[in-house]
């Protein structure tokens, strides 16, 4: 995970519209960036659901809300559909950004050594700095947890 303090490093990735967005766009503004694992699961529709429930209360105090994850345009446009989801979710297939924003650890899976994917979300401010760093959220709780971040 990146500390808070650090430059958010730069990302340029399509949305669920196929509209590119780069973090550059939102100089000016919070952004709460958040990596999940998979449109259309379990844990992940409880994430996004919850951030779309309290996204009005997010939007008033001057944050957007961006999801990532390393699924294609259609699977995020099908996500958005299903779910009435008001935010933008960025597709980041080669998973640059994903390992850009340290999202990823070492770890054993199947008594193996693998990569494992760990759900982190990250509070930048309108100068493009992390002031909030969260690994490990809970699904249901990272809405809430970010809203109170904003205060």
């Amino acid at each position: 995970m990146l500390e808070v303090g650090t430059k958010a490093p730069a990302f340029s990735l399509p949305d669920q519209d196929g509209t590119v967005h780069a973090l550059a766009d939102y100089r000016g503004q919070r952004v709460i960036l958040y990596f999940y694992s998979k449109d259309m699961t379990s844990g992940c529709t409880s994430q996004a659901c919850s951030f779309a429930d309290l996204y009005p209360q997010i939007q008033e105090k001057g944050a957007v809300v961006l999801g990532v994850s390393k699924d294609g345009v259609e699977t995020h446009k099908r996500f958005e559909e299903k779910h009435g989801l008001p935010f933008t979710l960025l597709s980041d297939t080669a998973m640059r950004t994903m390992r850009d924003y340290d999202v990823f650890r070492e770890g054993i899976r199947g008594g193996k050594p693998a990569t494992i994917f760990v759900r982190t979300t990250y509070l930048i401010d309108e100068e493009g700095v992390i002031v909030r760093a969260f690994g490990k959220v809970k699904p249901k709780e990272n809405a809430q947890q970010m809203l109170e971040a904003l205060s």
